[in-house]
């Protein structure tokens, strides 16, 4: 007996070996990926705002910023300047200054006329007719129905495609989602654009201090690179404000007439050109909005035979949402699952039980509800003031209609409150997502 249960034993610990060794490699290659896309920011010099906020959780930042760079910048039917702009449409609906600037900016970069950005009223028609989609998914999102996509799709010059739709939609709810992190995160607590840096440079710091921990550590200023190529960028730093094509079109003929790169080193002028560009960026948000008084509502009681709940039983992301948003639109939903996956499984000291109750709490918030959960896990595990929170940020965010009512957990760790930041933008960019992707489902078997 003594002899069988060492001959057992011996496998038994090679195998305990074999599997830590595997969970080791596992982990160092997280830890490899993270690290690649903490370098592949940092070498630009500098970091947005919103990255910078997001670096204590650097495996969701990699995720966050992936999605985004495919959406901007990679293969999509929207052509670039068509995407900016939609993102500052949708910016735009919560007042959020620092990403209509941000996108005001990108969007003149890649050729975008600047008279757009006098108004919605300066569009092609096409555009102006997002405005009722981008308007009602970022307040009311369950009044999304399939009327707004037939609208949309009707025949005629000015039509929409369904892929272009498809990459729109999401546009739209990222940005929207985006805006509710900015201003809970406070990084864009007043409802105007960021004001310009006496070097022409608006903040920003190394993302190694981040990963570092010292979030809280103000951001010196900093030179943007702007050697690295277009395509490789994902939502740029705000350094991308004070790119403006005149600057650009100057350093590039610099370059060639003497030989050298002198981007990191010369001090530029501001021009008359500049000035008239920086006056284009400190647009008011207002003007890329329609219906100014539409906003959110409490949703209707259940009762109420004109809303009716959406229930996930019925349509899910897993089993419908995800499978038509990456038919339409190649990969995205690969890279949106990964974001919601990401965000749900980053560790927290409250447990996934808290977790799963915000997440339920605002999609409720929004008219979506879970059949088998019990709701009154949301009282017992979310305090009062916490609710409150969560409704500010995930509801209307906008600080020139509400005040934002800070975060009630004072022990939390800074990565514990930007934790909760990022459970209410995710679940509240699937929220519009579903309700989106259900009218296209109706559309399309109508």
């Amino acid at each position: 007996m003594i002899i069988c249960t060492k001959k057992m034993d011996y496998p038994l610990g090679t195998q305990c070996q074999r599997v830590q060794k595997q969970v080791m490699k596992v982990n160092a290659e997280k830890e490899r990926a993270s690290l690649w896309c903490m370098k592949a920011l940092a070498s630009r010099g500098c970091v947005d705002a919103v990255s910078q906020q997001m670096a204590s959780h650097p495996q969701y930042l990699e995720s966050f910023l992936r999605t985004q760079h495919y959406i901007l910048h990679m293969d999509g039917p929207l052509p670039l300047q068509y995407r900016h702009y939609i993102a500052i449409m949708a910016a735009a609906r919560h007042h959020c200054g620092y990403l209509v600037s941000l996108h005001s900016a990108q969007f003149l970069r890649v050729g975008g006329d600047p008279l757009w950005l006098q108004g919605l009223e300066a569009v092609p028609p096409r555009l102006q007719h997002l405005d009722q989609l981008n308007k009602v998914l970022a307040h009311q999102p369950w009044l999304t129905a399939r009327s707004h996509i037939q609208a949309l799709l009707k025949t005629g010059e000015q039509c929409w495609s369904l892929a272009e739709l498809v990459q729109a939609v999401v546009l739209l709810a990222h940005c929207h989602s985006l805006c509710s992190f900015v201003f809970g995160s406070g990084t864009d607590p007043d409802p105007v654009p960021l004001p310009r840096a006496p070097n022409g440079t608006p903040p920003g710091y190394c993302l190694c201090d981040a990963a570092n921990g010292n979030v809280s550590v103000p951001p010196p200023l900093t030179t943007p690179s702007e050697h690295t190529p277009r395509r490789r960028r994902s939502l740029d730093s705000s350094c991308e404000i004070v790119c403006l094509k005149e600057r650009i079109k100057k350093s590039q003929e610099e370059k060639e007439r003497r030989g050298e790169r002198l981007l990191h080193t010369q001090t530029l002028q501001h021009t008359d050109v500049e000035d008239k560009e920086e006056m284009i960026y400190s647009a008011d948000p207002s003007r890329f909005i329609t219906d100014p008084d539409f906003g959110y509502q409490e949703f209707a009681r259940r009762e109420e035979e004109h809303f009716q709940v959406f229930r996930v039983q019925d349509y899910s992301w897993e089993d419908h949402g995800f499978s038509l948003v990456n038919r339409l639109y190649s990969d995205i939903g690969h890279l949106l699952d990964d974001r919601f996956r990401s965000v749900t499984a980053l560790p927290s000291s409250h447990g996934p039980d808290l977790k799963r109750a915000i997440w339920n709490y605002i999609h409720c918030m929004l008219g979506i509800r879970y059949d088998d959960y019990d709701y009154g896990e949301v009282n017992q595990l979310l305090e009062k003031d916490l609710k409150l929170y969560i409704k500010s940020v995930a509801c209307y965010p906008d600080a020139t209609k509400t005040p934002l009512c800070p975060l009630p957990w004072a022990p939390l760790k800074p990565s514990e409150r930007i934790h909760v930041n990022l459970l209410i933008m995710e679940a509240r960019l699937q929220a519009e997502l579903l309700y989106a992707l259900r009218a296209i489902t109706q559309y399309m078997i109508a």
